[in-house]
């Protein structure tokens, strides 16, 4: 082509530059069962109506993994079979990362609701961060045992966030300690239910809550503690869910 000459795609009127795309954040949350009575239920919390993400949505406890997630030391470990599907579909699979994603829900759940997971009265749980000094005070050693993993989401591009997210369940007989005014009218969840599965249908969800809801029920059915596929939501995936 010649100095001067333009191509055809020299000529097309300038495009308006895309948004950027959203970082897809790891997270985690914890269903917390109750499976004393006739009928399981679980706890679920609103959050508060000023938040950016899912406002006045009923929720379970949960949130973002941070760093410092990865470097703290548990009192047990996951099932094997709950530590291999972690890393799978995972970029840089380890075991670290696949315990920081429990260990994140068994965090969020003590920081939004008061309620502390794993083995009270024990020495030697070092902290590195704030974040995990509520463990510390109450002497309760974080643990991973017991944690099971129900599904796994990420959230539609569109949203103001986008996380991809374990949802793991746990039953509330693990529940060491009470960190207690955790719930008030400026918290990020600012109501904490105890909820059945006909009880919970009934109230605000998000779309992928709902979703999770029935993969809990089936799990339920068929036995939380097996080695069972979790499905996992996501964009491109067929009737946008797969098994894992």
């Amino acid at each position: 082509m010649s100095a001067g000459s333009h191509s055809a795609e020299d000529l097309r009127p300038e495009q308006p530059s895309a948004k950027p795309r959203l970082p897809i954040r790891d997270a985690a949350t914890l269903i917390l069962l109750d499976r004393s009575g006739a009928e399981p239920k679980f706890l679920m919390g609103r959050r508060h109506h000023a938040v950016r993400f899912m406002p006045g949505k009923y929720v379970f406890p949960g949130g973002r993994v941070e760093a410092q997630d990865g470097r703290v030391n548990v009192a047990g470990t996951y099932a094997p079979h709950v530590e291999r599907r972690l890393q799978t579909r995972v970029a840089r699979p380890s075991i670290t990362r696949a315990r920081a994603y429990g260990l994140a829900a068994i965090r969020e759940l003590a920081e939004e609701t008061g309620l502390l997971i794993g083995e009270a009265d024990m020495d030697g749980f070092h902290v590195r961060s704030d974040s995990w000094t509520t463990f510390a005070d109450a002497r309760v050693f974080p643990s991973l045992e017991g944690l099971h993993l129900v599904a796994r989401a990420i959230t539609p591009p569109g949203r103001p966030r986008r996380f991809d997210t374990r949802f793991f369940a746990a039953d509330l007989s693990l529940v060491s300690a009470t960190r207690p005014d955790v719930i008030h009218p400026e918290a990020e969840l600012v109501e904490l239910v105890w909820v059945t599965f006909g009880e919970a249908r009934a109230l605000d969800l998000p779309a992928i809550t709902s979703r999770v809801l029935d993969d809990l029920a089936k799990r339920l059915d068929d036995g939380l503690e097996r080695d069972l596929p979790t499905p996992f939501y996501r964009e491109g995936s067929a009737s946008e869910r797969e098994l894992i």
